[in-house]
């Protein structure tokens, strides 16, 4: 059963995503969650980075909105297909995260990558704050990684994706990769691999986290359709609303 350890809501700061902006997150800090528990939150709109669940709680502004794939109904579109297709020759191993120097090196090409292309702020991860936040043991947590067997030197670790499994539940939690395999789009076919190993393992959603339309890095979600958005921002004992989101523009 979860027990909480803190619940704070954040002094407005200027947003990540959408410039000229203030953001805001709610925060619990809390062990002993259940797959069941943390199921009851992400349906909320409360997505888990280690020991911390989190949503938006911004005053003016409902951009981040929840979005959910329907496995069932799901159909790739022409660049997705092309994605998982070029990926076809990479092995996929699905298990509990890991830290180790080969992850870490990973993780620190790719985000050195997007501080140059996206001008992100520098990112200092080593092995205790990458523990906390991708490895934290969690009975949810999964490791979705991607290898090229045909390298030279032997089997290298070309992707990365953390991810949380419940009953009813697959959610993407945060994905990574080496720029050298960026023609393959990745992170495409990671999404398309995920929906694959949801439906096989007989669970109904995939949840991608926050779409924000005007944000370069989490439009792409739109394009996995079809697909569903919460409404508004549910409280604990409220039901959650889910709406189809057909009219969504596509992307290329």
């Amino acid at each position: 059963m979860a027990v909480l350890l803190a619940h704070e809501i954040e002094t407005p700061r200027p947003c990540s995503y959408l410039p000229g902006r203030e953001a805001s997150l709610e925060t619990l800090l809390m062990r002993n969650v259940t797959p069941r528990e943390y199921e009851h939150l992400l349906v909320r709109g409360w997505r888990r980075f280690g020991p911390q669940y989190f949503r938006p709680a911004c005053v003016s502004c409902q951009e981040c909105v929840s979005l959910r794939v329907s496995v069932e109904g799901f159909q790739p579109n022409r660049s997705q297909r092309r994605a998982r297709a070029a990926c076809a020759h990479l092995r996929v191993e699905v298990g509990p995260p890991r830290v180790d120097e080969e992850r870490l090196a990973l993780y620190r090409a790719w985000h050195a990558e997007r501080e140059t292309v996206r001008e992100w702020d520098a990112s200092e991860l080593g092995a205790r704050e990458y523990s906390l936040q991708f490895a934290f043991p969690h009975p949810s947590a999964r490791e979705v990684a991607w290898y090229d067997d045909s390298d030279p030197a032997g089997p290298k670790l070309v992707g990365l994706g953390l991810c949380d499994e419940m009953p009813q539940a697959w959610s993407a939690v945060y994905f990574f990769y080496d720029p050298a395999y960026s023609r393959l789009s990745l992170g495409k076919a990671s999404v398309l691999f995920q929906v694959e190993l949801a439906r096989e393992r007989g669970i109904p959603y995939v949840y991608l986290g926050y779409r924000v339309l005007a944000c370069d890095s989490l439009r792409y979600k739109a394009g996995f359709r079809p697909h569903e958005l919460l409404e508004s921002r549910p409280a604990m004992d409220e039901p959650p609303h889910w709406r189809a989101a057909l009219d969504t523009p596509d992307t290329p």
